[in-house]
């Protein structure tokens, strides 16, 4: 990670064709463009390499979100339920549609905890979003079975996880449908942008519409302007150069997981010898993308020596309780119900009245989890001295 490490030839050979034609937009001007639709080729072959349906390119990770569950019908008196262990995104995209967001716990996969899970779904209920944190899988085929027994749709948040999969069945399958990021720092990356997935088609022509203010496309699918609207939407369009870069990296994810495995195993390998240590728990360690390297310690205690060590070093590790975006306790905005809206929105109703209150100490199973957990970024290159001086920092820990 991420992905433009590796930018090269083939990034600049489909960025020129579009170029060539002058059009930036992705929809009209047919004759212009002689043929070159790049972003609905990209969506074309993601979801064909993902083994779906459809997929809708979108503006970033967070606008998939957004028009993923404004699609399947979410709204104010709603709840989603979601993870306390996330990019803030998760979450905002579910105020901004006006449901309330539900945290469960994580498990030693450092995703959604499917027991804690169960304790949370109320009658109001309307979405499950798991999150493929870090790279690696959630438990999604159980949280679907236990969201299925209540008829209650799972989107599938894969940000993070693109190329991951479960015994050969790709990320982003198993619920109604699976939301990616291809910002700056993920493997594959567009420099911003999002996709969403689907087998559904109806659900792909409503999320099609939304994203392009309500235009139905019904003169010619996967163009604009057709006869009319159904309902109002916004804009989230993917642009031509976006889709460009995003079908050269497609083409070489599978390159690059196999790239950061190597070096994510011989992280592992020195990581063994720290007494007291374990991997993250994978549901299947074929289908990591291997992203990240996480590890936990035998308390926070031992975790703070360990990594005042590595720092020492020059090869510290980040422990997500101790950083601002992806961490319930740490959402202070969230926490204080903070908004630029006057009347309080989307924590408060016109007039005052709270909608929501987090309490910050509801996840102890979690903090415990995130707070002896080290995590390192797994880049696409990595520079053998670097990895050599890592790895020898990480066994001069074993003696503590």
């Amino acid at each position: 990670m991420p992905g433009f490490e590796i930018f090269g030839e083939e990034e600049k050979k489909e960025i020129l064709e579009v170029l060539d034609t002058g059009v930036l937009f992705r929809y009209e001007f047919p004759e212009q463009r002689k043929g070159v639709y790049k972003v609905k080729e990209f969506e074309e072959k993601f979801a064909n390499f993902c083994g779906t349906g459809f997929g809708q390119a979108v503006t970033s990770g967070t606008a998939a979100l957004k028009v993923a569950l404004t699609a399947m019908g979410v709204g104010p008196g709603d709840e989603v339920i979601t993870q306390g262990f996330t990019f803030v995104a998760t979450w905002e995209a579910i105020l901004e549609v006006g449901a309330i967001p539900v945290f469960t716990e994580v498990d030693a996969t450092m995703n959604m905890d499917p027991e804690d899970l169960k304790k949370k779904i109320t009658d109001k209920t309307a979405c499950i979003i798991p999150v493929h944190m870090l790279g690696a899988q959630a438990k999604v085929e159980e949280i679907v079975a236990i969201a299925t027994e209540k008829n209650i749709p799972v989107l599938e948040d894969t940000a993070q996880a693109a190329g991951g999969h479960i015994r050969g069945k790709y990320l982003g399958t198993f619920g109604r449908c699976g939301t990616f990021s291809f910002d700056s720092v993920k493997t594959m990356t567009t420099g911003e942008g999002g996709m969403i997935i689907t087998d559904d088609e109806e659900l792909w022509r409503t999320m099609s519409e939304y994203q392009d203010h309500g235009h139905d496309h019904k003169v010619n699918p996967g163009a604009r302007g057709g006869e009319g609207r159904r309902f109002i939407g916004s804009n989230y369009r993917m642009m031509e150069l976006q889709g460009a870069i995003g079908i050269a990296q497609l083409a070489k994810l599978k390159s690059m997981i196999v790239a950061q495995k190597i070096t994510k195993n011989r992280l592992l390998e020195a990581i063994s010898e720290i007494p007291g240590s374990a991997p993250r728990e994978l549901v299947d360690p074929e289908g990591d993308t291997a992203t990240f390297c996480c590890f936990s310690l035998r308390d926070q205690e031992h975790c703070s020596r360990v990594n005042e060590m590595l720092r020492a070093e020059g090869c510290g590790a980040i422990n997500f309780a101790e950083n601002s975006w992806h961490f319930y306790p740490a959402w202070e905005h969230l926490l204080a119900g903070s908004t630029p809206v006057k009347s309080g929105w989307p924590f408060a109703e016109p007039g005052g009245k709270r909608r929501v209150v987090y309490d910050k100490e509801v996840l102890p199973q979690s903090a415990d989890i995130i707070g002896r957990t080290l995590v390192y970024p797994v880049p696409i290159k990595m520079d053998s001295q670097r990895l050599d001086d890592m790895c020898a920092a990480l066994r001069k820990a074993k003696t503590l």
